[in-house]
């Protein structure tokens, strides 16, 4: 798969899945996830971990992997290219 495309996926995931209320072309690739960027919280994190590992099907085993990961959509595109089975 693409990186656009996961890009993309990824975009309708964290609006669908965390059912926010915007646009997911409105969410742009390399601007932050958390904080200031969607203000998502803790709660979400934890959703969002799960949801990115059922449908990507990659891991995301601990703090520091999900703090490289959710950093961006643009970051977590990469994360999933390099940690996707070959």
């Amino acid at each position: 798969m693409e990186r656009d495309q996961i890009v993309e996926r990824a975009r309708r995931l964290v609006v669908s899945g965390l059912r926010l209320e915007i646009d997911p072309a409105a969410i742009v690739e390399d601007a932050p996830i958390f904080g200031e960027g969607l203000g998502l919280d803790s709660i979400d994190a934890l959703e969002l971990v799960v949801l990115v590992e059922e449908e990507f099907g990659v891991a995301v085993p601990d703090e520091d992997a999900a703090r490289q990961a959710f950093a961006s959509l643009g970051a977590l595109a990469d994360y999933i290219i390099a940690a996707a089975p070959a």
